[in-house]
């Protein structure tokens, strides 16, 4: 490829602008030849700065290649893709196919998966309907319990009870009156048959009479057979108890001698015994008196031998005194001796105390002056120390001195020191102070709004007290309204039964307690009981009598002479 070519591929070509490009002649190779003339940079410049001759013109070919080998991996990852969902695509046709095929094992599979899915659905359904109905069931079943334990709860207390105890007392005066009828009636009915009821009962009882004659002659007879054999028994126990008493003596007799035999054997023993014991006792006295005599003939020889070791003894302490005066006598001979030889040495040291005189002199003469330079020597040495003495006198003084004016900045120091933390002292105490007032009024406010609290949640407790009383007000109210419903439709049911309902109506009568006294209505209709003064315990009466005069008279006196408070009697 010519150098025009590449200019024309790679770039604009270089020359003048198209209005005065000098004629360009092609030459042999087909590639244009541009003429010397200097180029011009005009219309090569775009507005955004690019230079159009640095720009690379590229073929279409090669621009499609570069394209391709840009877009090779997408177009490759396209095609996967595509491939991929064809397959795809196929795989999930055949499924779609085959999969309604009951000919094929997956398809029979299929189908009894289905089937099996579809039957358990329904079982399911049919055990959620069963449990729905189940709940529905333990629910009723729950309720009637809950109904059935609130009413046996009801039926529990005292007032019910004690008013099915009236109801009882009712049927059982119902019961009475209707026996009484039943007795009246039967009275009525039997009272044109007494007499023939009177022979007949005659009639049996003389009937009566044969019998039980004819049974005690019978039993007379038995008691007659009897006798007679208990007669023979009796005879025979008498001759087999003589027997029996023979044999017992014979036995006796035998027992008799058979003891005496024992005794004579047991003498002969008791004799045996008492010869061993006395050879026992005689051999016992010969071994004391043997002892006796062994423990003479021992003392004897003990005292043998005391008297030979006081012989010895004797003996002994007399060589002691011989040894004794032996070792003087030796002792006052040495002794000579010694005082022979200090004598002689003492004669000899006085011959030579003449000559030692001269010597002991210049001895004496060099001690002395020996002692005169000690002397002198001591007494410099003691006038430097007292020199030395008195500059370390002065020095100390000026040293204290010095520590005093030391001792005494320092004392100011710290008595500034001491000022200052003693003014801090007091502003921090007076902060304190302060603080402690403040603390002292927050804790009071604290009190203050702890007892509003205290306060309030005992108002608010009295309030829930009062409210609780008056549900239980209400509740009470409830439970007699129920009650006297439940009263009335039993004394009416039994008015029509034709019963006595006093007791019912006694029972049923208003106020809780079961007591004879007025019905406190702001306590919830309560009728309390009051009992009489004394051991009986007695419950009074719920009227006033006369006969109360008296005994009101001797406790609180007439009513019109008193101030005291009249008691509580209605």
């Amino acid at each position: 490829m010519s150098q025009a070519e590449e200019l024309v591929r790679h770039g604009r070509r270089k020359g003048l602008s198209r209005g005065n490009s000098p004629a360009q002649q092609p030459d042999m190779s087909g590639a244009f030849q541009t003429s010397s003339m200097p180029l011009q940079p005009s219309g090569t410049i775009l507005p955004d700065g690019s230079d159009l001759q640095q720009v690379t013109v590229l073929s279409k070919g090669d621009w499609n290649r570069i394209q391709a080998q840009l877009d090779r991996s997408a177009r490759e990852s396209e095609r996967i893709r595509a491939e991929k969902e064809q397959k795809e695509a196929l795989k999930q046709q055949s499924k779609d196919l085959v999969k309604n095929w009951s000919n094929t094992i997956a398809g029979q599979r299929l189908k009894k998966l289905e089937a099996r899915k579809i039957r358990e659905a329904k079982e399911e359904e049919e055990r959620v309907q069963i449990d729905i109905e189940e709940a529905k069931f333990q629910a009723a079943r729950r309720k009637e319990a809950i109904e059935q334990a609130k009413t046996l709860q009801y039926y529990q207390t005292d007032r019910v009870k004690g008013f099915h105890g009236a109801l009882m007392l009712t049927e059982v005066l119902k019961e009475r009156e209707e026996q009484i009828k039943l007795k009246q009636a039967r009275q009525k009915a039997y009272l044109g048959k007494d007499i023939e009821l009177l022979k007949r009962y005659q009639h049996e009882l003389e009937e009566g009479i044969l019998q039980d004659q004819k049974k005690a002659i019978k039993a007379l007879k038995d008691r007659k057979v009897v006798a007679n054999f208990q007669k023979a028994q009796m005879k025979e126990h008498v001759n087999q108890s003589e027997i029996e008493q023979q044999a017992d003596f014979k036995e006796g007799v035998e027992l008799k001698r058979q003891v005496q035999h024992y005794n004579a054997e047991k003498a002969k023993i008791e004799a045996i015994r008492r010869n061993e014991k006395e050879d026992l006792m005689n051999s016992h006295l010969q071994s004391v008196a043997n002892r006796d005599l062994i423990r003479a003939a021992e003392q004897q020889k003990e005292e043998e031998e005391e008297e030979e070791i006081r012989i010895f003894a004797a003996a002994k302490k007399k060589m002691t005194k011989l040894r004794k005066e032996r070792e003087g006598e030796l002792w006052q001979k040495k002794q000579d001796r010694v005082n022979k030889m200090v004598n002689k040495l003492d004669s000899q040291l006085k011959a030579k105390a003449d000559d030692e005189d001269d010597r002991i002199a210049l001895a004496v003469a060099e001690r002395e002056a020996l002692r005169e330079k000690e002397m002198y020597e001591k007494q410099s040495q003691f006038e430097q120390t007292l020199t030395e003495m008195s500059e370390h006198r002065m020095e100390q003084m000026k040293q204290r001195e010095e520590a005093q004016r030391q001792e005494r900045r320092r004392e100011l120091e710290a008595l500034a020191l001491k000022m200052e933390a003693d003014k801090l002292f007091a502003e921090k105490q007076l902060e304190k102070v302060k603080k402690q007032k403040h603390e002292a009024r927050g804790l009071k406010n604290f009190h203050v709004k702890q007892m509003d609290e205290k306060q309030d949640v005992v108002l608010q407790a009295e309030k829930e007290k009062l409210e609780m009383d008056k549900q239980n007000l209400d509740l009470l109210a409830v439970e007699e309204q129920q009650f006297q419903e439940y009263a009335k439709k039993v004394i009416n049911h039994c008015d029509k039964g034709g019963r006595n309902t006093y007791p019912l109506k006694k029972a049923a009568r208003e106020g809780h307690g079961g007591g004879r006294g007025p019905v406190f209505e702001g306590k919830g209709g309560v009728r309390p009981s009051y009992l009489v003064d004394d051991n009986s315990g007695v419950e009074l009466p719920h009227y006033q009598a006369a006969s109360t005069e008296e005994m009101k008279y001797a406790h609180v006196g007439s009513s019109a002479n008193t101030s005291k408070r009249l008691g509580f009697v209605w």
